[in-house]
């Protein structure tokens, strides 16, 4: 709808292959604009390079100015002023399909999807070509022979390529966490810890109980 009330044409970017889509879920609406970007940018062999701009957008220029994001986020600032900037700073310097998609959120109000738009086009970029993120963290660094180990386990599960995200955290003592999904391995000694603590108050809690059940019991 525009200002006076009536029904707007389709804005003029919608032509480059991204669908208007509706309000059911900030996540599901980014997965399909996620998708929409991956298509046109495998259609033109940019996949990798469109995912390259899109990170450097949210990690490099959101990162160094927060109110940037602030902008693309305001619902207070017109349509109109954000293309101007968008294409002030980008046209140019980005790829046309990476500048077209910004004006396309845009049009569509939806720039403040960015982020979640990013993780779902990282997400199906890595499904289609076979490779699979997986979060690690360590007390220490991972030590070559277990990192390939680790490796070698993964793609037998799951025949895909493993990509290790790896994160130091001493509080885990030794051990490892590996996350991948929603699965997660739990080995660390913190964790070891934390179950036989857990078993030794349910052993006691039961030998209370069967010792109150003895003493209560009817002669």
């Amino acid at each position: 709808m525009n200002h006076s009330g009536e029904q707007a044409p389709p804005p003029a970017h919608a032509a480059d292959g991204f669908a208007l889509v509706h309000d059911v879920g900030a996540q599901r609406i980014a997965r399909v604009y996620a998708e929409a970007l991956l298509n046109a940018a495998e259609r033109h062999g940019q996949a990798d390079a469109v995912l390259e701009e899109v990170e450097s957008l949210v990690r490099d220029l959101f990162s160094a100015d927060p109110q940037f994001e602030a902008f693309f986020a305001s619902g207070a600032i017109g349509r109109k002023d954000k293309a101007r900037v968008i294409e002030s700073v980008f046209a140019g310097r980005a790829s046309e399909l990476f500048v077209n998609f910004l004006l396309v959120l845009n049009d569509h109000e939806r720039l403040h999807l960015i982020r979640p738009i990013l993780a779902a086009y990282r997400e199906l970029r890595d499904d289609r070509a076979g490779r699979l993120r997986v979060q690690v963290q360590t007390a220490v660094p991972l030590p070559e022979d277990q990192r390939e180990r680790l490796l070698r386990q993964l793609r037998e599960s799951y025949h895909k390529e493993p990509l290790l995200e790896t994160r130091l955290d001493p509080d885990l003592l030794g051990g490892m966490v590996v996350r991948v999904g929603d699965w997660v391995y739990n080995s660390s000694v913190r964790q070891r810890l934390e179950s036989i603590r857990k078993q030794i108050i349910e052993r006691s809690s039961h030998e209370i109980q069967s010792r109150r059940d003895r003493f209560s019991s009817p002669e």
